[in-house]
């Protein structure tokens, strides 16, 4: 790769990290760990194709890698050894507020959803991407994502109410 063109792949990374990095978490259902490994991965692949992406569209294509490479790795029974964010030792002290709370609760939700349905209502939803982009995405038929999606707002819906219910 040339050295501009390297330029252009770092200057990308730099904008669009953070974003990445969310779209990871949320289509790894919440894992900051695996949402790391996933967007790196996914960047990896970008560097190798970059001089054929840059100019049309690098994100779309590094978004294709990730759900693809979500959904492989969802299948994955055993993932070993979990860190984890605190010891599970220490206490929690302090105000959580009600937005944490409530972003926890829906990705929560979302790791309960199939890799499929999951990835299409990110894409959908949060990325506020065009089902035809979410098909192609996702590999599949826009009749297919959009399906994926409804019945994975559907279920978001049903997991979220019965959480909130009491049950008899």
């Amino acid at each position: 790769m040339e050295q501009g063109q390297a330029g252009e792949f770092e200057e990308f990374v730099a904008a669009r990290w953070s974003v990445l990095l969310h779209l990871a978490r949320l289509l790894v259902g919440g894992d900051r760990h695996r949402a790391e490994d996933l967007a790196q991965e996914s960047l990896v692949k970008l560097w190798f194709v970059w001089p054929k992406v840059s100019q049309d569209a690098p994100e779309a294509y590094v978004r294709k890698v990730m759900v693809r490479a979500a959904a492989r790795s969802g299948r994955r029974r055993w993932w070993g050894e979990r860190p984890v964010e605190r010891l599970p030792e220490g206490a929690i002290t302090g105000d959580v507020s009600a937005d944490v709370a409530e972003r926890s609760r829906l990705e929560a939700a979302l790791a309960q959803l199939s890799p499929n349905q999951r990835a299409a209502v990110v894409l959908r939803y949060y990325q506020d991407l065009p089902e035809g982009q979410v098909a192609e995405a996702l590999g599949c038929p826009v009749g297919t994502a959009r399906s994926h999606a409804s019945r994975g707002v559907a279920r978001l819906r049903q997991i979220l109410t019965d959480a909130i219910e009491p049950t008899r």
